[in-house]
């Protein structure tokens, strides 16, 4: 791993343990790592940050979840939360990673008319850029090119990889990626306002609508080359 990553991620442990103090003190629970669930129309996967409580994690996935719900209503919209240490240890994210992409080739391949969208905050979006392939996670597996189709949507805050040489490269998901990182936020911007990185519950409903959009667009696409086939062959 680089040497900026590794510094990043020093440097979120840090921020994101104030998180858990401005949340009441809570701990964030590990999760069960359980078989696929039945199918639903959209999963929203969730990678917290760095010991950042609540479910899918109190400043950004519970509240990109709830902003979801409200722009897919009458969607069958499910989440899980990725099942990983989301601390300060040096193999946190590989196991974060390897949770994630086990997680979505089950379920994806068990439902493939599921879509998901993938959800990193801070360490989180780490785990998430290895997930896809545009990270720098070291002895990580990556999510298999049939089920990547399935992703209609890559939402990333505070992001350390853009401390890297560069903008962050997000490969065939540049057109499903929405990369947010506040002004001063020092874990994706160089910043020195620590409050910065723990504000961004803020841009929930912008996220949400971005994904939305996707999800709509790729329902689209699949019921024209449906039409298309039909067409072809008489259907």
């Amino acid at each position: 791993m680089r040497s900026f990553t590794s510094a990043a991620f020093r440097l979120i442990a840090r921020v994101t343990a104030l998180a858990g103090v401005a949340a009441g003190g809570l701990v964030a629970l590990a999760t069960t790592s359980p078989a696929a669930a039945a199918c639903s129309e959209v999963e929203m996967v969730a990678a917290r940050g760095t010991f950042e409580p609540g479910r899918l994690g109190v400043i950004v996935g519970d509240p990109v979840f709830r902003a979801l719900q409200g722009e897919l209503r009458g969607t069958d919209l499910t989440s899980y939360p990725v099942d990983y240490p989301a601390d300060a240890s040096p193999t946190s994210p590989r196991q974060g990673v390897q949770d994630l992409v086990r997680h979505v080739t089950q379920q994806a391949r068990e439902c493939p008319n599921q879509k998901f969208v993938l959800v990193g905050y801070s360490q989180g979006a780490s785990v998430v850029n290895g997930a896809i392939g545009t990270g720098v996670v070291g002895g990580a597996t990556e999510l298999p090119r049939e089920v990547r189709p399935q992703i209609a949507a890559v939402l990333l805050f505070g992001n350390p990889a853009r401390l890297g040489p560069g903008e962050p490269d997000t490969g065939e998901f540049a057109d499903r990626t929405l990369d947010i990182c506040n002004q001063g936020d020092p874990v994706c911007g160089a910043g020195v306002n620590i409050a910065a990185h723990l504000a961004y519950r803020s841009e929930a409903g912008r996220a949400a609508q971005f994904a939305a959009q996707k999800i709509r667009g790729a329902g689209a696409a699949e019921e024209g080359a449906d039409r298309r086939a039909g067409g072809i062959f008489g259907r």
